[in-house]
C-alpha cells in the first residue's frame, strides 16, 4: 500500500548539493555516455515533507525540443516522497538511509553525507562552501521522465524557484560494489551548493 502523500505542486525548502559529472562511454541502456548531475538534498520545513535525497540525472532534451534532466537514479529516506514521487511523476525513488552533519564557521559551512541501503554505502561526500552569503537568484528547469509502473506514461515536470547558489569544493567517494559505482570512472567537471532554496515541484 502506498505512503500517503500530499498533492502536488510540492513547495519545498532546503539545501542542495551537487556535482556535474562527464561520462565518457556508455555504461548500460539506462546510463548512456554524457553529461550527469550527482546531488544530495536535504528538504526543511515549511516543505511539505522533510527528508533527504540523493539522485542522479542526466541531461537530456525533452519531446518539446527543450533542454532538461531524466533522473535515472534516486533514493529518498521517507516513504510518502517514495510513493509521491513513483505516482505523481514516474520519478523512480527508492529508500535509503542518509547521515548528515553540517557545521558554520564564519561565512564557510563544511558538510558531509553518507548514504546506505541496508547497511551498504552507496556514496560519501563532503562539501566546502560560502553560499549562504550569496545574493538569491531564481531559477528554472524541466524534467521528463519515462513512465514506470506506477506511472506508466511520460512524464513532464516544471521547477521553478529560487536560492542562494554559489560554486563549492566538493569530495564525492562512490563505493565500488553499490548502485553508482559506475560514476568512478566519470570525470567531474564541477561543484555548487544551492543554500535555502524555495522550489516549486509539479
Amino acid at each position: 500500500m502506498s505512503a500517503a502523500y500530499p498533492p502536488p505542486p510540492w513547495r519545498m525548502h532546503g539545501s542542495l548539493w551537487l556535482s556535474v559529472f562527464r561520462l565518457s562511454k556508455q555504461y548500460d541502456d539506462v546510463h548512456p555516455a554524457g553529461t550527469y548531475g550527482v546531488a544530495l538534498v536535504d528538504y526543511r520545513e515549511p516543505s511539505p515533507l522533510a527528508y533527504g535525497e540523493l539522485l542522479v540525472a542526466r541531461t537530456t532534451t525533452n519531446r518539446a525540443g527543450k533542454r532538461a534532466v531524466t533522473i535515472t537514479d534516486i533514493w529518498v529516506d521517507s516513504p510518502a516522497s517514495r510513493a509521491g514521487g513513483r505516482e505523481l511523476w514516474a520519478i523512480p525513488k527508492e529508500l535509503c538511509d542518509f547521515e548528515l552533519e553540517s557545521s558554520h564557521r564564519g561565512p564557510v559551512t563544511s558538510t558531509h553525507w553518507a548514504a546506505t541501503v541496508e547497511r551498504r554505502p552507496i556514496v560519501e561526500a563532503s562539501f566546502t562552501d560560502v553560499s549562504r552569503v550569496a545574493p538569491r537568484v531564481p531559477f528554472t528547469g524541466l524534467v521528463e521522465q519515462p513512465g514506470i509502473p506506477d506511472h506508466p506514461e511520460t512524464a513532464d515536470v516544471v521547477m521553478r524557484g529560487s536560492a542562494k547558489a554559489l560554486p563549492c569544493r566538493a569530495h564525492w567517494s562512490f563505493a565500488a560494489d553499490g548502485p553508482l559505482g559506475f560514476l568512478r570512472a566519470a570525470r567531474r567537471l564541477g561543484s555548487f551548493r544551492m543554500s535555502r532554496f524555495h522550489l516549486d515541484f509539479d
